[in-house]
């Protein structure tokens, strides 16, 4: 088996998405963006319950990092999971043992 070295950088911008990720507001977008590839902002938060501004705010954060991408069309702007490795990093995470 071929170790891995890990590059400081990578693991920092890793870390920082996580970071970003970690509220439970923009876990239940990234859930939702999952299952329906892309969601009109006013979509996003008739389905969560929250106020509008509430959820641009957690819309851009996730798209500052770099985990969503966003397409106008006409007024409406929609938004999208920028790739899958996004879920495949929560399912590594959710197959971790963190038990101790």
């Amino acid at each position: 088996m071929t170790k891995k070295k890990l590059d400081a950088a990578k693991l920092d911008m890793a870390a920082s998405k996580l970071r970003a990720m970690a509220h439970p507001m923009r876990l239940a977008i990234i859930d939702m963006l999952d299952d329906n590839k892309k969601m009109s902002v006013t979509s996003i938060y008739t389905k969560l319950n929250i106020e509008q501004a509430s959820a641009s705010h957690h819309l851009n954060i996730l798209k500052g990092k770099g985990i969503l991408v966003s397409q106008r069309d006409g007024k409406k702007i929609y938004y999208s999971l920028k790739s899958n490795v996004l879920t495949e990093i929560i399912d590594c995470i959710n197959r971790c043992n963190v038990e101790d």
